[in-house]
């Protein structure tokens, strides 16, 4: 029987900027298997990112948005007895890299009336800055964990 191999170590750098990273992102960012019009989108973006932020490098701006959206902490359901209680708990890193693009994605997807590339380089310059759709959400999950921080010690 074959084992699984973590799909990390099959996964490619990207040809541009031969960052693993940017190859994982633009798989999510891809819809219906068109990786060439994902990678399109991402790379109009962060020329975009180049030409509005002047002092840093756009792939540092990407890396540090992604990791600027990434939560600490989320809520989990667990039932005791006969109630369900939302435990916060920690989140492993793999998780976090993927709420971060989900989080992104979803923000940018979600502005209407400008092109995708220029939706996602707004998103990954507010994330960058700390602010915008994706750091709402990790924001709420993180009070979310903190109002029901009682329940901790049911964590399992």
């Amino acid at each position: 029987m074959k084992s699984f191999t973590a799909s990390n170590e099959q996964l490619k750098p990207d040809s541009k900027y031969s960052n693993k990273l940017v190859s994982k992102f633009i798989n999510c960012l891809m819809l219906d298997g068109k990786k060439s019009t994902a990678q399109k989108v991402f790379y109009d973006a962060m020329d975009i990112i180049g030409t509005k932020v002047k002092d840093v490098s756009a792939l540092e701006v990407f890396e540090k948005a992604i990791n600027n959206a990434k939560p600490l902490i989320e809520v989990r359901s667990k039932r005791v007895g006969g109630a369900s209680y939302q435990v916060p708990m920690q989140v492993n890193s793999k998780r976090q890299q993927s709420l971060a693009f989900r989080w992104i994605l979803a923000s940018a997807r979600s502005k209407k009336g400008k092109p995708m590339c220029e939706k996602l380089a707004a998103e990954l310059i507010d994330a960058f800055n700390e602010q915008g759709g994706a750091m709402t959400t990790r924001e709420n999950i993180h009070k979310m964990a903190e109002a029901n921080k009682a329940y901790a010690h049911f964590a399992w």
